[in-house]
């Protein structure tokens, strides 16, 4: 595959001057010659590198983490999540990356305690089913939350990793609704029936 390659687009955005239309026509009509740079040369595009996309792309996603953070914290007292925030992006797409915005442990359903992982990515795609954590990758779907089971991580450099045993694949939610978002994690969060029930009517 090509390595991608990005450019600024700021100058582009930028209206254009008013050109001669026609640089002879000037040059009898008046008698001078442009010595303007831009109405001989065109502007060449600055490419970006891809560490300066991956930084630009940082910092939207550690943005988004943070209020999405804020978000589940205000909802209710008795719910509270620490905040660890996280970025990574992809390498070979600087532009894609994921947030991982906190992490709990929880009882549902017929599981008596699973340890699980809030994210966010500005891409949407698949839970892979091996090392690959991210597959059939869609970019025209802006964004994705999601919820993973998690377990420590064995012979891996990874502390943590995807527990696969909880629902086949270890994927608790995905959509691209942030309302729904929030909904399974504060129902993920509540701590008894009482609250879940509150939650589940919002």
């Amino acid at each position: 595959m090509a390595k991608l390659r990005y450019f600024d687009t700021r100058e582009e955005s930028k209206p254009a001057e008013p050109r001669l239309l026609t640089k002879h026509s000037e040059f009898l009509r008046t008698g001078r010659i442009s010595r303007r740079r831009e109405d001989w040369l065109p502007e060449e595009r600055r490419y970006l590198t891809h560490e300066e996309v991956a930084e630009k792309t940082a910092r939207k996603l550690q943005a988004a983490g943070e209020k999405t953070h804020q978000s589940i914290n205000g909802f209710h007292r008795a719910i509270q999540f620490p905040k660890m925030i996280f970025h990574r992006t992809l390498a070979d797409s600087p532009h894609l990356g994921y947030c991982h915005v906190t992490a709990s442990r929880t009882k549902f359903a017929r599981y008596d305690e699973v340890a699980w992982a809030f994210y966010i990515a500005n891409f949407y795609s698949d839970i892979g089913d091996n090392d690959n954590f991210f597959d059939n990758i869609a970019v025209q779907n802006s964004r994705m939350y999601f919820a993973v089971a998690i377990k420590p991580g064995e012979s891996t450099p990874e502390k943590m990793v995807v527990d696969r045993t909880v629902r086949g694949n270890g994927l608790l939610f995905r959509t691209n609704d942030p309302q729904i978002a929030i909904r399974n994690i504060l129902l993920l969060g509540a701590r008894n029936e009482q609250l879940r029930q509150i939650i589940r009517q919002l």
